[in-house]
């Protein structure tokens, strides 16, 4: 093993040098190379050691790599950070960590080599060495004596790693012109990543598990914790969410997540944009969260913070862990049992996973959670999907039998009316007759029980519409004026009175003992779709009454008979009285309300040619 001899020479000077035997073999050869200090001894023969009892590559006797010749922006730490600096489309605390990463992970094993190629470059076999030392904890050649010990990196961890030395010595091989003509990486065995790591690392709470958690945390750290389960935020959204990002979504309350806690490159806390581009995502949440959230919102500045730690800043989250997280995992182990270890972060996890057991499917858990591609969900939580089973064979047995019902979790997406129109199929059926049974699924509620019970009444651009539920008339009025809000601006900018501008907005909800309107009462949340419209209108000789608007957009509701529909696209032929004709199309899809329009214009055309004294034409499509 290599060692360092010290010699006094004859003028006085000391000279220190290190010898080994070739390859650590009792009978190797005898090697040895002089310096005039301890330290560059002691780091050449670290060198020796590192390279198995062999001459460090690119070393010169007498002179020392040869890469000390070359030009110090190739040499590998410099050339890695100008690297970094180079990257675009990251954030301040990305940048940061991929320099830490490199100082401590990286240099102490290529620092004194060049990322060009020739003598004392990094060779395909070095990057083997270092993958292995990562793999064990080994020092590295240039880890000081008295470092602590350094840890043994899992496999994802270790690709990782590599993955971004790799990147580094690509950009070598990328240079114009080319520092080198192959990357060493790209050969290299890296550990075998074991599928459930993964599963390993994550931890998944039970509904009642999360229950004894959120008894046991303090009163100050409930309603944190209970914000991130409902939604599966990260804890740098959670944390940054302020009172303007409480909204509504198709009636219902949700959460824009458009910020999160990042770090700069100096390690300071500032608030940024999400993790990724479809972090960026508006989220349903129930009342129960959303008045939680509003009534700690009262009062706050529009950009304050939601959740503030003791101090009135923002949380920290290592204080939060030590402080509040940590002792509720404690207590709630000795009160009531609990076994798992779970990490803030596993609430996120916690709560994907109730949403897989609800048979909730992945698209909508990916946009939920933030997921930059389904693939991610599914990599993350494709384990759990046992529990998607039925749903999977119902799906299965209803493509192969049009007169199957549609599965649970499909009757709201829009495929309902797939079928329609579709000939019977005769089915084999067994035991009793299973046509005896009349389907009631689209009965029209009865109203008349309602209409003697307390109602909550909304008066919406006008029209007055019953609820039986307080809250339904709630939403419903704060989320049509959320709609109608510039239309408003914009009437009170142009001097309009404040009697007329409240004609178009939401008022209410007014209770009232019973409704004795027309209408039914609704005892659900009615339906929210965004409708384009588009209408021309014809003189009896076929000339245009005057020239059609632009495709106008809103949002309409299900109460709203003249403008609410589902389907992407229908269309109409209308004869008025004083004789025009009027091509009308609407629907939620852009594009084929487009092509129907011009269809509708075809037909009202005919009208006006055939038919001058026709009352109705009518066609949907």
């Amino acid at each position: 093993m290599a060692y360092i001899e010290t010699k006094e020479r004859r003028g006085g000077d000391t000279t220190f040098v290190v010898r080994w035997r070739s390859a650590g073999a009792r009978n190797g050869k005898r090697e040895s190379e002089s310096f005039d200090d301890l330290p560059s001894a002691e780091k050449f023969r670290d060198l020796v050691k590192a390279h198995g009892e062999h001459w460090p590559p690119g070393w010169t006797r007498g002179h020392g790599f040869v890469a000390d010749r070359r030009r110090k922006e190739t040499m590998f730490e410099p050339f890695a950070l100008a690297y970094v600096d180079r990257l675009t489309g990251i954030q301040g605390d990305t940048r940061s960590k991929y320099k830490t990463r490199i100082r401590a992970n990286m240099t102490p094993w290529f620092g004194p080599y060049s990322v060009e190629d020739g003598e004392g470059t990094i060779l395909r076999e070095m990057v083997q060495d270092w993958v292995n030392d990562l793999e064990a904890g080994r020092p590295a050649p240039l880890d000081p004596s008295d470092r602590k010990p350094r840890t043994k990196y899992r496999p994802k961890t270790i690709q990782n790693e590599h993955g971004l030395l790799f990147s580094i010595l690509q950009s070598a091989v990328d240079a114009e012109p080319s520092l080198r003509a192959s990357n060493p990486c790209g050969k290299t065995r890296l550990p075998r990543l074991d599928g459930a790591e993964d599963e390993e690392e994550m931890v998944f709470l039970e509904r009642e598990e999360w229950a004894w958690i959120y008894e046991c945390l303090s009163d100050d750290a409930k309603d944190l914790g209970e914000a991130i389960a409902e939604t599966g935020f990260r804890w740098g959204e959670a944390t940054a969410l302020q009172p303007r990002d409480l909204r509504r979504r198709n009636g219902r309350p949700a959460i824009r997540v458009q910020r999160a806690w990042k770090k700069d490159e100096d390690g300071k806390s500032i608030l940024g944009a999400p993790k990724t581009r479809k972090a960026r995502r508006t989220v349903v949440i129930t009342h129960k969260l959303d008045r939680m959230l509003r009534r700690r919102a009262k009062g706050l500045a529009p950009n304050a913070l939601i959740f503030t730690g003791p101090e009135g800043g923002k949380w920290d989250p290592g204080t939060f862990r030590r402080l509040r997280w940590l002792p509720a995992i404690e207590l709630a182990a000795e009160k009531y049992g609990l076994l798992k270890r779970p990490r803030i972060h596993d609430l996120r996890h916690s709560h994907a996973s109730w949403l897989i057991a609800a048979k909730v499917p992945l698209p909508a858990i990916q946009g939920r959670l933030g997921h930059e591609s389904i693939t991610t969900t599914v990599d993350r939580y494709g384990h759990l999907l046992d529990a998607l089973d039925d749903e999977v064979m119902a799906a299965v047995e209803w493509a192969m039998d049009p007169t199957a019902p549609l599965p649970g979790f499909l009757e709201h997406s829009g495929l309902a009316a797939a079928t329609d129109g579709l000939p019977h199929v005769p089915r084999q059926l067994s035991g009793l007759a299973q046509e005896t049974w009349k389907d009631a699924s689209d009965m029209t509620q009865d109203d008349a029980e309602h209409r003697s019970d307390l109602v909550f009444v909304v008066t919406l651009g006008g029209r007055e519409v019953p609820f039986a539920d307080r809250e339904h008339a709630q939403d419903v009025a704060d989320q049509w004026n959320d709609d109608h809000a510039d239309e408003i601006e914009t009437m009170r900018s142009d001097g309009w009175p404040e009697e007329k501008i409240a004609r178009h907005g939401g008022v209410g909800p007014e209770e009232r003992e019973r409704w004795t309107g027309p209408g039914p009462v609704w005892t659900r949340m009615p339906e929210r779709q965004f409708v384009h419209y588009a209408l021309a209108s014809y003189e009896p000789d076929g000339t245009l009454t005057y020239e059609p608007l632009p495709m106008s957009s809103r949002w309409a509701w299900e109460f709203e008979d003249d403008g609410f529909t589902v389907r992407a696209a229908e269309f109409r032929t209308e004869f008025r009285p004083q004789g025009s004709t009027e091509a009308h199309a609407r629907g939620i899809n852009r594009a084929a309300v487009a092509r129907a329009f011009e269809q509708a214009r075809v037909e009202a055309l005919e009208v006006c040619a055939k038919h001058p004294d026709a009352d109705l034409t009518s066609t949907q499509a």
